[in-house]
């Protein structure tokens, strides 16, 4: 607005303008208030299209219910899948480094943990499970466990009878055992009858200085006649079979006297039974022994018996390296060599000392101290054997003097090499 102007509008209102000039302000205002009507009307649409804006950013204009749903669903889900992805990773992660420490608790010294526990569950189900033999393999987990397992064997004829299988999962170093028969008859048969002391010869004294009137031939007849066991069922069988006996002896044998007892028998005498004393919890009353403790004809040896004879290493990545050893385990005399393999049972008894939670686990029911004591106190003697062969050889054993008792266990066709 111009200076001119506000002038004529302040003389308009002093009433100092003659009439023509009053109408050519009141002319000039008419024209302003139709510009300031154009402008309010300029405003308003300018406001209207501002709010529409507005409105169309906070909420698309003909979106359903059914949409928005959909829409809050699919947000939810990579929620859920983001954590999920996030828990995944963190699991994998923390299981990689609990593998890498598993191994490392495992697999650390010369010999490893693992060797140790192996040659612990070997020497535990060699001294007290009566012709079974465990090949043993190990795996690590996760979470410092790790699984020692394997195929439980038994000798029948000159074949090897899987009759089980055998695990023993470790959480760190403590033991868990897990034994799954084949049903095969692994039982009632592992039974032998602990002598009184006296052998066949004083009791045929004993007997002609009472009576003097039967020979010592007819003696030992009757003595043959009154022995227990499977005789019967053991004559029954056809003669082109193979079968595993437990057999008694009504005295006690020294190692190199039974297994030369058996240099001239066709059968082959697989596990001893050794005498750990009378009525105690692995021997029961009246003789009757069902919870066993020996060893195997051929020793399961350990770490340190092996003679290393060759010895090499190469290197792993960067950081690993591979080692390699041979070597040989002491050889053994078939008939012979008793005290070596004493020496081994009395060692491979003091291994179950150390490892006890091992032995608790492996041999239950065997009092393994009190085995360590009575043998070490009393020696090695030996009252009973697992043998095996053919059917109509085992049956000789009838007539032989120093046999009291024989069970039949597992029986198979004819495999015996002559």
């Amino acid at each position: 607005m111009s200076e001119d102007f506000k002038q004529r509008l302040k003389d308009y209102e002093d009433g100092k303008l003659s009439d023509e000039e009053k109408m050519e302000v009141e002319r000039e205002i008419e024209k302003l208030e139709e510009y300031q009507a154009y402008v309010n009307e300029l405003m308003d649409q300018a406001e209207a299209d501002n709010n529409k804006r507005a409105h169309a950013k906070g909420k698309p204009s003909g979106l359903s219910p059914k949409k928005e749903k959909r829409i809050v669903r699919r947000g939810k889900w990579k929620a859920r899948i983001s954590n999920t992805l996030t828990v995944l990773s963190a699991f994998l992660a923390i299981s990689i480094i609990s593998s890498i420490l598993t191994a490392l608790f495992y697999g650390m010294g010369d010999p490893s943990r693992n060797d140790k526990y192996r040659d612990a569950i070997a020497s535990a189900i060699s001294i007290s499970h009566p012709n079974i033999d465990v090949s043993l393999n190990s795996q690590g987990k996760v979470f410092f466990m790790q699984e020692v397992y394997g195929d439980m064997k038994k000798r029948v004829g000159d074949d090897r009878v899987t009759v089980g299988e055998y695990s023993v999962n470790f959480l760190f170093g403590l033991p868990s055992v897990k034994e799954d028969w084949n049903g095969l008859s692994t039982g009632t048969s592992q039974v032998f009858q602990r002598p009184d002391g006296k052998s066949e010869a004083s009791a045929l004294a004993d007997a002609e200085n009472g009576s003097g009137q039967q020979s010592a031939k007819e003696q030992k007849k009757d003595a043959s006649s009154a022995k227990s066991g499977d005789w019967s069922r053991l004559k029954k069988l056809p003669e082109g079979t193979v079968a595993e006996a437990y057999v008694s002896f009504n005295r006690f044998f020294s190692t190199d006297e039974l297994l030369k007892e058996f240099e001239n028998l066709d059968m082959e005498a697989i596990w001893f039974a050794v005498d750990t004393g009378p009525d105690d919890r692995f021997g029961g009353h009246d003789g009757i022994i069902s919870d066993p403790v020996g060893f195997p004809a051929m020793p399961v040896w350990h770490n340190d018996d092996l003679t290393v004879t060759s010895y090499g290493e190469e290197k792993s990545g960067w950081f690993g390296k591979v080692s390699f050893s041979g070597g040989h385990y002491p050889s053994l005399e078939t008939y012979g060599d008793g005290e070596l393999r004493n020496e081994h049972f009395i060692k491979s008894l003091r291994l179950l000392q150390e490892y006890e939670l091992i032995a608790d686990r492996v041999a239950p029911f065997i009092d393994i101290d009190a085995s360590l004591a009575y043998v070490e106190q009393h020696g090695v003697q030996l009252y009973g054997a697992v043998v095996t062969g053919p059917v109509k050889e085992l049956l000789t054993l009838r007539e032989v003097s120093w046999v009291q008792d024989l069970r039949v266990g597992e029986v198979r066709l004819w495999n015996w090499s002559e």
